[in-house]
């Protein structure tokens, strides 16, 4: 019935908005008779949605992590229906295997489960990946369960209409009806790795973990956040990244992605001209380190790295996402901007660690001010100690003036200057030999070195 009655609608779709027009134009008591063309199309626009409903809610199930404060109450009864920590969850195949947030079951090694028919069954967990915020359990049963099927989530578009299932507050297998509002939203702090679908279909804390599911019964998405003290913005992993990493998890138990080796930031106006590209085009990379893939290949501090594979990268959150889903062994090109020009370089890649190798850059003292903002004098090894610096040579900032350019860039005590317009510098005389090159009005680019990591910062160099 289902896949009988989705092609319609689309169809139907484009009708509602003439037929609500004709509503109000030829008299309410007339459009709204039972037998009115207008009616009957929403009913069945109304029966593919509550028949989808059905299908999905058994594939749903409620979780709740046991923990040792937990375990005191379980002879007295049912735990409290909105109990902190509880949420929902995705069977994905009838061996027992569900999908979940990892921030649902937390430290916790076994779950209570709760199905649709109201059996209850322990699982445990299988493997958790908090990078995309996603963990896999299994329950031991003897009767093949109902499972999702997953869709592609590269197709989703806005607008499209989405139901969310889940158990927000407890009140098991809600159905929340909405669009997607957004696609490729990043930035929101909830990951590492971030590309959510933002829909307005109701999600609720007890949502997390839950599918949202597209029109034709797919999961699109496996519901995670909504924002605070906001009506309407909930968030969603799209299926094509759960996918990825319940495939991993089921293999290995954990996530294995690739590593590149570089430090990155997005590309203001600023800094797009000094590379010579647009502003969002590509990332600009600050670091490099050693013995990894990017420096090994020739990657190099100033490179703008624009694609990878093919797929344009506009966002160090995508880059980093796109690395990620490589795995380790293989060789990736990735297209850069150096000195105006285009180049492309095979890079074999490793396997992520947990802590980058922090760069070893190159390798004195006197003070001076210029008229920057910034008072410099060279690096000692005194000065680099108590600035928790690696290196025994370069520009050390000793004091931003307040409300100058330099502080305005974010510029502070105890960064150290390595490279003045693409020149590297190990003095003050080195870093006024420079700018004296310079003329009144010009913007000079820095490559500044904080603790362990690299940026840019563009300045103007006089006043």
């Amino acid at each position: 019935m289902l896949a009988r009655a989705v092609p319609s609608v689309r169809v139907l779709f484009c009708c509602i908005a003439p037929l609500l027009l004709a509503v109000i134009g030829c008299g309410m008591a007339e459009a709204l008779s039972p037998d009115s063309p207008g009616i009957r199309m929403l009913e069945e626009i109304q029966a593919v949605i509550t028949e989808l409903a059905e299908q999905a809610k058994p594939s749903v199930v409620n979780l709740f992590p046991i923990t040792s404060t937990s375990r005191l109450h379980e002879g007295s009864g049912e735990r409290t229906p909105n109990a902190s920590g509880s949420g929902s969850g995705l069977i994905v195949d009838s061996d027992g295997h569900i999908v979940t947030n990892n921030h649902v079951i937390g430290d916790a090694n076994e779950i209570e489960v709760r199905f649709s028919d109201k059996t209850k069954l322990i699982a445990h967990v299988v493997g958790k990946d908090p990078d995309t915020d996603l963990a896999v359990l299994k329950v031991t049963t003897d009767r093949p369960l109902p499972s999702a099927r997953f869709g592609d989530s590269a197709g989703v578009k806005v607008g499209q209409w989405v139901l969310a299932v889940g158990n927000p507050f407890g009140l098991d297998r809600t159905v929340t009806l909405g669009v997607v509002s957004g696609i490729g939203r990043e930035n929101i702090n909830l990951s590492r790795y971030e590309n959510f679908i933002q829909t307005d279909a109701s999600i609720n804390p007890g949502n997390s973990g839950g599918p949202l599911f597209n029109l034709r019964g797919e999961v699109i998405g496996i519901n995670t956040a909504i924002i605070n003290f906001a009506q309407g913005i909930g968030f969603a992993i799209p299926s094509n990244m759960a996918k990825q990493v319940i495939e991993q998890l089921l293999a290995k138990g954990k996530v294995v992605r690739g590593w590149l080796g570089v430090g990155i930031q997005p590309l203001t106006a600023e800094l797009a001209k000094k590379f010579g590209v647009t502003e969002g085009e590509g990332v600009l990379v600050n670091e490099v380190f050693e013995k990894d893939p990017a420096a090994l290949a020739g990657i190099k501090p100033g490179d703008v790295i624009v694609r990878i594979d093919g797929a344009v990268v506009d966002s160090p959150n995508k880059l980093s996402r796109l690395i990620a889903t490589l795995i380790p062994g293989t060789t990736s090109k990735i297209e850069v901007v150096r000195d105006l020009k285009r180049l492309t370089m095979d890079v074999p890649l490793t396997e992520r660690r947990d802590a980058a190798v922090i760069a070893s850059l190159p390798q004195q003292e006197e003070k001076l001010e210029v008229k920057l903002g910034l008072d410099l004098q060279d690096l000692t090894s005194a000065l680099a100690e108590k600035f928790k610096l690696r290196e025994s040579k370069g520009v050390l900032i000793a004091k931003v003036e307040p409300n100058s350019r330099a502080q305005a860039e974010g510029l502070r005590e105890g960064d150290l200057i390595k490279e003045v317009n693409r020149l590297e510098v190990s003095s003050v005389a080195e870093f006024m030999s420079a700018i004296a090159r310079s003329r009144r009005g010009d913007t000079l680019l820095l490559r500044v070195l904080r603790e362990s990591r690299a940026f840019y910062v563009v300045l103007k160099a006089f006043d």
